[in-house]
């Protein structure tokens, strides 16, 4: 199955590609609009991909369909987590690369990236994706399957910059949360860059600044 998506082309033929990854219950609509926020130079020609998650039932919310990458059991730290939907997202995504690859931007130039639900699935994809990234970026969110972690990540993107965001408010996804994966990955030498912002469980101002210029640092190297 392949996902439907938005696609937001540059002016310029694409050589780079953004692949964002959105929320439980939401859509690929959700961060199509703050692609003119980040305000990338025009020079930068980037290609923003905003793919619309399968409706599927979701425990939490009382087995009801909803936009979802996997179930969620639950919102403690020892919760179950669906091992099988995890994995059956990553292999949309990965086709979703494979697409790009196909079309001249090779993985070098891909950067993953989520929120929240979104966000746990590019952790997880992207650190075990057998070719290198230009970077992952996960706001908001988790590193899922944390207890096997490191037995099955791949060494191609052991050293791609990970950009980490988090609200101190957030109630959804507790920071907490974020900060154990955060050790972890540092503990396995992951290079982490973390931001936090006064902010609950969204996106601000101050954040999509520095969004951008991560952005902007991940590609320059390549693009020069």
């Amino acid at each position: 199955m392949s996902l439907e998506s938005i696609i937001i082309e540059p002016k310029q033929s694409a050589q780079f590609a953004v692949i964002w990854l959105h929320g439980l219950g939401a859509s690929g609509h959700d961060f199509a609009s703050i692609v003119p926020q980040l305000r990338l130079p025009d020079s930068l020609p980037v290609r923003f991909i905003f793919p619309h998650a399968p409706v599927r039932p979701v425990t939490l919310n009382m087995g009801m369909p909803m936009p979802a990458w996997y179930d969620i059991y639950g919102l403690e730290a020892h919760s179950q987590q669906d091992d099988a939907g995890i994995n059956q997202t990553n292999e949309h995504i990965v086709q979703l690369m494979q697409t790009q690859h196909e079309q001249g931007i090779p993985a070098a130039n891909i950067i993953l990236a989520g929120f929240s639900q979104g966000g746990a699935i590019a952790l997880h994809t992207g650190l075990h994706y057998p070719e290198k990234l230009a970077g992952i970026m996960a706001l908001s969110t988790y590193l899922p399957l944390s207890e096997t972690f490191g037995t099955r990540t791949e060494e191609a993107n052991h050293a791609t910059s990970i950009f980490m965001a988090h609200g101190t408010g957030d109630v959804t996804v507790p920071l907490s949360f974020a900060e154990t994966s955060k050790r972890l990955l540092k503990k396995h030498r992951y290079p982490v860059k973390w931001r936090t912002y006064p902010m609950q469980h969204s996106v601000c101002p101050e954040e999509l600044r520095d969004i951008s210029a991560w952005i902007q640092s991940c590609f320059q190297t390549i693009h020069l």
